[in-house]
């Protein structure tokens, strides 16, 4: 039989239990058993092509499809995409496309200090001394 469950499960990193199903599925169908087989659900709405032209459509940028702004947001992105592919989707399903298919990341823009703020302490800080007071 070979080393002991535990003990492979150890050197792999997982669990006793994982390694007993496999043993298992192994001996009942042999290597190709173990294979990973592909994933079931329902398929994804967009397919790789018109992802790639979701992307194409993205890189140009928020302005060049009417926003003021050159900032995408999950309505704009899906705005876009129902444009590009004719599928509409819904708010978690665009931030499933972008953070997962298309790789992108949540970036927000830096808030400009006022020099009203930048001249201030903040309430309470230590540089003051002593809390301040605000109003009369």
């Amino acid at each position: 039989m070979g080393a002991s469950n535990a003990v492979i499960a150890r050197a792999v990193g997982v669990c006793a239990e994982s390694v007993r199903r496999w043993r298992r599925v192994w001996e009942e169908g042999g290597i190709s058993a173990l294979r990973r087989r592909a994933a079931t659900g329902r398929p994804p709405k967009l397919d790789d092509a018109q992802v790639e032209n979701v992307r194409a459509a993205l890189a140009r940028g928020a302005q060049t499809h009417g926003f003021e702004a050159g900032l995408w947001t999950l309505e704009r992105t899906g705005t876009v995409v129902e444009q590009v592919t004719g599928v509409s989707l819904s708010r978690a399903s665009v931030w499933r496309l972008l953070a997962g298919r298309l790789r992108w990341s949540l970036q927000r823009p830096e808030r400009k200090r006022s020099s009203r703020t930048s001249r201030r302490s903040p309430v309470g800080s230590r540089t003051s001394g002593r809390a301040s007071k605000r109003g009369p």
